[in-house]
């Protein structure tokens, strides 16, 4: 399985930094994935679209956008969400957006759009709180210990 986390900014906090960092890092002993800090929403876009006018030899991505509006799932349901995409063979990008959210355009191009919930959270703990989720999905597939149920 292939993941990409992309948010659009660099991160500012060392210590968000420092988790995000973490997570990956446990996160690739089940998957290959990458944290991508880019410059805008188009960029999200031309990566998910596969844009090879942008750059060379780009795959297509699903989509998956970090929204308010959008689903919530519990931790086993994410786990049961990548379990469904491992099966399409198609890379998973998930995107957080810019303090003022997607656009009408990125909300046309997602596959599917995960809510962290209805409380406000920062950007930068976002990357946080989905890296953890992600990881936690992961291992819930994997019957690894780290999820206890509660």
């Amino acid at each position: 399985m292939k993941i990409k986390v992309a948010w659009i900014g660099k991160t500012k906090e060392p210590a968000i930094q420092t988790l995000c960092d973490e997570y990956l890092k446990r996160i690739s002993r089940y998957a290959e994935v990458a944290g991508l800090a880019l410059k805008d929403e188009s960029a999200i876009l031309s990566l998910a679209t596969g844009d090879r006018q942008r750059q060379q030899h780009r795959e297509r991505h699903q989509l998956v956008l970090l929204d308010s509006p959008g689903k919530q799932l519990s931790s086993e349901e994410l786990a049961a969400f990548l379990q469904r995409e491992q099966l399409n063979a198609v890379p998973l990008l998930f995107a957080i957006g810019a303090a003022d959210g997607f656009t009408a355009d990125a909300r046309r191009h997602a596959a599917f759009t995960l809510s962290l919930g209805k409380m406000t959270l920062p950007h930068e703990l976002a990357r946080v709180v989905l890296l953890e989720q992600l990881y936690r999905a992961l291992t819930i597939l994997k019957n690894h210990p780290y999820h206890l149920g509660h």
